[in-house]
């Protein structure tokens, strides 16, 4: 059974979903005759700057629901069975009256303390609508505003902080919701600062209003607790660390450690040091009580991603007057082995490949929480189209393997200060090895070993650095294939992908904002990179007046080494569009410049575009560089031939330059399980040469043709929300496809008749593309393709 679909079959798929959909347009059909489903809520005497929630009092029952979950409601839920889509609004008083009494209560709670509202409903062919008209009247102000706090500490500590936060002032609109800001704001002050036993209940607001003058005196109340003169303030005394197994027991015998004159251990499991735990530990003996403390303690521990529960610390009160905690931490560790599956799958007309990963993880080695990382993967496209010819099977592959030992520190022989404040760091020792194979042409080997420091200096700021990077490639090219491109002078082919080479560079990358991915905040990300390569070699071959190869190029240990500077730039803007809808604008540059010893980047420094994170109207490596068409090889017999050989290849550039905008929302909260979202997205961009090549005609960078040989995709996709992962599906359409000129970059508008089925601009660009003939002289190749499917784990960015 083949593992695509053809044209045909896409067409039947996309047909089946339409005729699923108009089956299903009515909103009644599911509802019985004597039920009334809600359809619309209108607003009406609202303030526009409360309208929008507003709308959020009105119960969720009897708002309306979305199109399109309701339908899946009335086609896949079998009468209530089974919990797929939403369930019809239906109409119900009780809710009305409630919905109506909680907008007025809003309204009152906004400073209109005379609001009234009424509600109306109307009916229409079993959809009603619900009418909810305010009269706010006026608005409240606050006219004087002082506090009242009996604790001369306390007044001190709220006067000091209170421009920090608060919201509430004489002047401003008289807004209970404020009033709840300040409180809950004016707790954590306390909170940090040792008031271990203060809650929120101490603060209380007493409003005085005259109705006339629509004012409001407010006076902010803090009374001292009963029976004393003032508030205590705590400190942390000594405290005990509990680590149970794995299944949550403490039974046997525990590893039992006085660490220092604070920390007494206790381990059961008896897996960790510690120092793992103690190192992590903000809350110092002597200092003050500091909630902020406790939360970074419980946050990083569980960052270590070796233990399954850390609990808030328990606090228990010394029985003497010295207002002293001691701390007691009960913690539950994580299995110590864990391994993790991961799959990408597209596919585009006869082509069709897939990515599989796994990952097996040690989170516990020497009893320090550090993580051993074994990673496979194996990446691979078939093409078993009707136009392969004898290029029918495996096209090119790749098999990747890399061992990684990760410490929760930073290991060097120079003392650092604790940067575990704004999170973990890391020191990853890594080496990996990779063997990519591409059919009747080339296998390439590349050993990489590295030494990386990952840190934040600030909540948002994230630090890369890697001082040791050494790299070791080599190719073997097939000797038939090697005779037939050199005898077309194509010598940068076979040195590009054929030579051995050795070097050694530095890498640094920087990220804001990683932490802020998952939320639906408005918010941009950047992240840039810097890679040097070859510098200290150069250095070092130079003192040592090491020997040239045959191209005149500097080697050590008997081989040429590469000289490079190459940066990446990974900029989005984030934009929420409320609730679960967001727009996101990413710009992804890159460059990477060979100088010195090396004339050309070695192959694995190359950009490439295309593929399921990318520009997803294309196959990975099957786009540019600029507008290099590879019908330029000419016609029939050695550039049938090039054509073949080169595929997946010849379509790489120093220059990228990558844009996407996607539109996200939510489709339903519960599709079989899952939340169902979707997407709308365009991507842009290219690859291109740095210089004019005569291997790559029209590939090279200019500005003055910047646009002409831009790319453009669009589409939609699904995207399945498990919560710990999310499985995505994007069906993306070539817009404008650079290879050509003109008018006829605009593939899917000028030839939007062929989206499905071959005609007279397919068979062109067959018979212009061609790798050979077939016995019966018909043209195999690439055939066009308009649509790319692409399966994957995971957002694309």
């Amino acid at each position: 059974m083949k593992a695509y679909l053809t044209p045909g079959r896409y067409r039947l798929a996309i047909l089946s979903i339409l005729v699923v959909i108009m089956s299903a347009c009515s909103v009644t059909r599911g509802i019985k005759p004597n039920q009334i489903i809600v359809r619309k809520v209108t607003l009406k005497g609202i303030d526009g700057e409360f309208s929008e929630a507003a709308l959020n009092y009105v119960d969720k029952e009897q708002q309306p629901n979305n199109w399109l979950n309701l339908q899946f409601y009335y086609t896949f839920s079998k009468k209530g069975k089974r919990n797929i889509g939403e369930a019809p609004a239906l109409l119900d008083s009780n809710l009305v009256e409630f919905s109506r009494l909680q907008l007025q209560k809003y309204l009152q709670n906004k400073g209109y303390l005379k609001a009234r509202v009424t509600d109306s409903i109307v009916v229409k062919k079993q959809k009603a609508e619900l009418i909810f008209t305010a009269t706010e009247g006026p608005m409240f102000h606050i006219r004087n505003y002082k506090d009242s706090i009996a604790d001369p500490n306390v007044r001190n500590l709220y006067r000091s902080s209170k421009k920090q936060y608060s919201h509430v002032n004489a002047g401003s609109r008289f807004d209970t919701d404020s009033l709840a800001y300040d409180r809950d704001q004016f707790f954590q002050v306390m909170k940090r600062n040792g008031y271990f036993d203060f809650y929120r209940q101490y603060i209380n607001f007493e409003p005085d209003s005259s109705y006339r003058q629509s004012v409001v005196d407010l006076v902010m109340i803090i009374d001292n607790p009963a029976g004393k003169p003032a508030h205590p303030t705590y400190t942390i005394n000594n405290t005990l660390i509990t680590i149970a197994t794995s299944n949550g027991r403490k039974t046997g015998k525990a590893d039992t450690i006085q660490v220092d004159s604070q920390f007494r251990y206790v381990d059961y499991s008896g897996r960790f040091k510690p120092k793992t735990v103690t190192d992590y530990i903000f809350q110092k003996k002597g200092r003050l009580f500091d909630i902020d403390m406790q939360t970074l303690t419980t946050t990083r521990l569980s960052e270590l991603n070796v233990f399954r529960n850390v609990p808030s610390p328990i606090y228990d009160k010394l029985p003497d007057s010295t207002n002293r905690l001691n701390t007691r931490l009960e913690i539950v560790p994580l299995k110590r082995m864990s391994d993790r599956v991961e799959a990408e799958f597209l596919f585009n007309g006869g082509r069709y490949g897939y990515n599989l990963g796994n990952t097996f993880t040690n989170r516990n080695i020497f009893k320090q929480a550090a993580a051993l990382q074994v990673k496979i993967n194996w990446s691979i496209l078939f093409d078993s189209g009707r136009n392969a010819g004898d290029n029918k099977g495996i096209q090119n592959q790749e098999f990747k393997t890399g061992v990684s030992l990760i410490y929760p520190r930073l290991v060097s022989p120079f003392d650092f200060p604790n940067l575990a404040k704004f999170g973990v760091p890391h020191t990853t020792f890594s080496t990996n090895f990779s063997l990519f194979y591409q059919k009747g042409l080339v296998q390439r080997r590349s050993w990489i070993n590295s030494i990386t420091y990952d840190f934040f200096d600030t909540r948002t700021k994230q630090h890369s650095i890697t001082p040791i990077n050494i790299e070791f490639s080599s190719g073997s090219i097939d000797p038939v294939a090697k005779a037939e491109l050199l005898k077309q002078n194509r010598y940068s082919y076979v040195y590009l992908i054929g030579r051995t080479t050795f070097t050694s560079g530095s890498q640094y990358t920087f990220q804001y904002n990683t932490i802020k991915l998952n939320t639906y905040e408005n918010f941009y990300y950047f992240r840039g990179s810097l890679d040097l390569g070859g510098g200290t070699l150069n250095l070092l071959s130079r003192a040592l007046n090491t020997k040239r190869d045959t191209l005149g190029q500097r080697t050590i240990f008997g081989n040429a080494f590469s000289q490079y500077i190459k940066t990446e730039i990974d900029y989005r803007l984030y934009k929420s569009l409320g609730g679960e809808k967001q727009f996101i604008f990413r710009f992804s540059p890159g460059i990477g410049v060979p100088y010195g010893n090396s004339n050309q980047l070695i192959f694995e420094k190359n950009f490439y575009t295309g593929g399921a994170n990318d520009i997803r109207a294309w196959l990975p490596r099957t786009l540019g560089p600029g507008q290099f068409n590879r019908a330029s090889y000419g016609v029939g017999g050695a550039a049938d031939t090039t054509r073949a050989r080169l595929k997946y290849l010849d379509q790489f550039g120093e220059i990228k330059m990558v844009a996407n905008l996607e539109y996200r929302y939510k489709l339903m909260d519960n599709f079989f399980g899952t939340k169902l979202k979707g997407a709308l997205f365009m991507d842009m961009g290219n690859v291109w040469r740095l210089n004019k090549t005569t291997d790559n005609p029209n590939g090279e960078f200019r500005l003055n043709n910047l646009f002409n040989s831009t790319a453009i995709g669009i589409g939609t996709g699904l995207r399945f929300d498990l919560s710990f992962f999310i499985f995505r599906l994007d069906a993306a359409f070539k817009f404008k496809d650079p290879q050509f000129s003109g008018s006829d970059q605009w593939v899917l508008i000028k030839h939007a008749g062929e989206l499905f089925k071959a005609g007279d601009f397919k068979k062109a660009y067959l018979k212009a593309n061609s790798t050979g003939t077939d016995g019966n002289g018909n043209y195999v190749g690439d055939s066009y393709n308009f649509m790319q499917l692409n399966f994957g784990i995971g957002l694309p960015f």
